[in-house]
């Protein structure tokens, strides 16, 4: 194991991070654990990722190196859940130029939004971009179909002439269903649920999601052709593939019938699909695709992921560096059950708090269980690295950051998510080990504020949760087994270490947080 860490020896960091500063000490571990999180979040708020993405200059803009000419022939269309403060943003900035737009949001954003105090997100009065709200619960609905239909219109009136800004977030599939007809809206929610409910992984979703869509795989961008299109986009899916953020409307796509048919075998339904969905698969391949790979090739699309959980994770390093810690990003793609999750947790906790080398089982066990949640062997490689040398060379705190999206196997009725589940458990995992400030502490917090169906985001734990639930006879396992962690810990210590940052108006995924205190040499 030696041998393998040895390959990845590095620099020690600016001797300065490991020497707080005297106001620094007096904070807990569990405030500066917040003010880390909160530095993530605010990093991709939807008007912060907009306006540091478009540079103006007079009458054209560069957006990823590229510039684009503006003569009053800009079109705006967005859907997803943080589009309206996106597209706020880009009216101020582009406002003079534009000639329309369109966007689709949730059903209830702009009355929720008002509020709770977040007018900056909202567009003006006298905005040129209609707001159309729908997909209620989150699920495909007819009002999003209007405003599909609406999006794919002025698309479709665009010309050479003209740029398209298209705004994309999570949540912007449900917000924009399209069905090819004749197959209606509800066909094509009831296969892809039975496709969900068999185990179907996302990437065979979005298969036949783009097969049905008249929209999705880049279909909008091909509507949209000769004009320009520039996509920006707030990525909310693990290492932000293009094709899959909203199932991917302006990335060129070619998907065969054969393909389709392929899947929905594999998952015995084929022979349970409706007639329209039979017809629309046995069309012979669309000759659309020329079209759109020419417009892609001939540089006419651009598609830019603004905002992303690695954006988050950075912020959230340079605030933990402020702060006193030194930052140390482990992975920002962190998935699987969230059981192992918080074994990783565990293992890297005590891996890095032991005053003496720790032993060869917990770095082999550790490389055992990367693959299993999402981590690869090198990330751990170079995180055990780091953290080995900041014991042996006596370093300061260490603030040993991740990201990604987890997955909770449900066996109760309870109220909770996957972000207070994950923290409750690493809670268990930390049992024995020293309390802050000589203990580590660990956070686990959905950047969207919401973590399952409760007002708090995630949660804050450390090595003493067990004994605090004991003393006020709360069952940890009880409550595990029941899926009910939002429950206990708003019973425990009356909700102490809940994170409720309230309505953030964005989402990157999760953002995981490892506090480590200095370790004695």
């Amino acid at each position: 194991m030696a041998r393998v860490l040895s390959l990845f020896r590095h620099q020690p960091f600016l001797v300065h991070v490991g020497r707080r500063k005297p106001a620094l000490c007096k904070m807990s571990m569990d405030s500066r654990a917040r003010m880390v999180f909160a530095a993530a979040v605010e990093a991709v708020q939807p008007d912060t990722v907009v306006r540091q993405s478009i540079e103006r200059k007079q009458d054209s803009i560069i957006i990823n190196g590229h510039t684009f000419t503006l003569k009053n022939n800009l079109h705006l269309v967005g859907f997803g859940k943080a589009v309206l403060g996106m597209a706020a943003e880009a009216e101020r900035i582009l406002g003079d130029h534009l000639v329309k737009g369109v966007v689709s949001v949730p059903h209830g954003i702009q009355q929720t939004l008002q509020q709770n105090g977040k007018d900056h997100l909202l567009l003006k009065e006298n905005s040129r971009i209609r707001v159309m709200e729908g997909a209620k619960h989150n699920l495909p609905d007819t009002d999003a179909q209007k405003a599909a239909e609406v999006i794919k219109q002025l698309a479709s009136e665009l010309t050479e002439e003209d740029l398209l800004l298209v705004l994309i977030s999570g949540g912007g599939s449900a917000l924009l269903p399209a069905p090819i007809p004749p197959i209606s809206l509800q066909e094509k929610q009831d296969v892809t649920r039975k496709l969900a409910g068999a185990g179907a992984t996302i990437q065979e979703l979005n298969t036949v999601r783009r097969a049905l869509s008249l929209l999705k795989g880049g279909r909008l961008a091909h509507y949209a052709h000769p004009a320009q299109v520039v996509s920006l986009i707030l990525s909310d899916v693990i290492g932000d593939p293009l094709d899959l953020i909203a199932s991917g409307p302006t990335v060129s796509s070619e998907v065969w019938p054969e393909e389709v048919v392929s899947v929905l075998e594999r998952y015995k339904l084929l022979n349970s699909l409706p007639a329209s969905v039979k017809e629309v698969l046995e069309r012979p391949s669309p000759s659309r695709s020329h079209k759109t790979d020419e417009s892609s090739r001939s540089g006419r699309v651009l598609n830019a992921v603004i905002g992303s959980n690695s954006v988050a994770l950075k912020s959230a390093g340079r605030r933990a560096l402020e702060l006193g810690f030194r930052p140390l990003v482990l992975a920002p793609g962190v998935c699987g059950d969230v059981r192992a999750v918080s074994k990783l947790y565990g293992l890297l906790a005590r891996f890095a708090c032991s005053r003496e080398e720790p032993p060869p089982e917990i770095a082999a066990e550790l490389l055992k269980l990367g693959p299993e949640v999402g981590v690869e062997s090198w990330d751990l490689c170079r995180t055990m690295q780091v953290l080995g040398e900041g014991r042996t060379e006596g370093w300061g705190s260490t603030c040993l950051l991740a990201g990604g999206e987890p997955t909770v196997e449900l066996t109760g009725k309870g109220r909770g998510g996957r972000n207070q589940e994950l923290a409750l458990r690493v809670g268990l995992e930390l049992r024995g080990m020293q309390l802050p400030p000589t203990g580590p502490v660990f956070l686990s917090g959905g950047t969207d504020g919401q973590d399952g169906p409760t007002d708090a985001a995630g949660a804050i734990t450390d090595g003493g949760l067990y004994e605090e639930a004991q003393a006020q006879a709360l069952d940890v396992n009880n409550f595990l087994t029941n899926n009910d962690s939002y429950t206990f810990f708003s019973r425990l210590s009356a909700g102490q270490r809940l994170l409720v940052p309230g309505l953030t108006c964005t989402n990157v995924m999760d953002v995981h947080m490892l506090l480590i205190p200095p370790i004695p040499c």
